[in-house]
């Protein structure tokens, strides 16, 4: 059941990876590769472990997996290197996103609060033409505790002036999802991954969604 959205909300944050730009494919090829380096495949229930996660979390999970539980820092570096050059072959912004954003930032505050680290944020956000946008994002590498703590929403709230009560999510996972509930923002998903059932105030099939975009239309400058 879905909520309906805010009509005057504070402010509006968004994840980035498999929410507003298409990089979870690119993260995909990627740990195909270290599950494969490590003699395993990778399908449904292998991408549900890891996505969302920061870059050391998802690979202390393959270490685990792995039956290797202290090779986590090896496979963080590995799965860095993989995940640079797939992202240096460029990665589009998601049907909406573009539209989605533009309109909201016409009346409110807008920031990107990722689990990415700067490096592959900036690399996500230049691909898909977002840059200009976002004159405040925050990257997990830069917070303490990064989801599903709070933190990089809050800081995210606080850096717009903005009551995290009083503003709205846009995620994509159960970690980001949980991150934006802890902080107390009104949740909107968008499922990056099909067939998971998720926490949600709102939830939608795509940014481009025709009553996410009227919403955004609406909101008052």
């Amino acid at each position: 059941m879905n909520h309906p959205l805010p009509a005057r909300p504070d402010a509006v944050v968004f994840d980035c990876d498999g929410l507003l730009v298409d990089t979870e494919s690119r993260w995909t090829v990627a740990e195909t590769a270290v599950f494969a380096a490590h003699g395993h495949p990778f399908g449904p229930a292998q991408k549900a472990l890891v996505v969302g996660r920061t870059l050391e979390s998802a690979a202390e999970a393959m270490a685990a997996y792995f039956g290797c539980p202290d090779a986590g820092a090896d496979i963080a570096a590995d799965l860095l290197a993989r995940v640079r050059r797939e992202l240096a072959r460029g990665a589009e912004a998601l049907p909406g996103a573009v539209e989605l954003v533009r309109a909201c930032r016409a009346a409110v505050p807008v920031a990107v609060a990722s689990n990415s680290p700067r490096e592959l944020l900036d690399a996500a956000l230049w691909s898909a033409g977002l840059t200009d946008f976002f004159p405040h994002s925050f990257a997990a590498d830069e917070v303490l505790s990064p989801k599903p703590a709070p933190e990089l929403y809050l800081t995210a709230c606080e850096a717009l002036g903005a009551n995290p009560r009083r503003s709205v999510a846009f995620e994509d996972s159960a970690t980001g999802i949980a991150a934006a509930r802890a902080a107390g923002l009104y949740v909107a998903v968008v499922p990056s991954l099909e067939g998971t059932a998720l926490d949600h105030d709102w939830l939608g099939t795509s940014l481009a969604d025709p009553a996410l975009q009227t919403w955004a239309g609406a909101l008052p400058t």
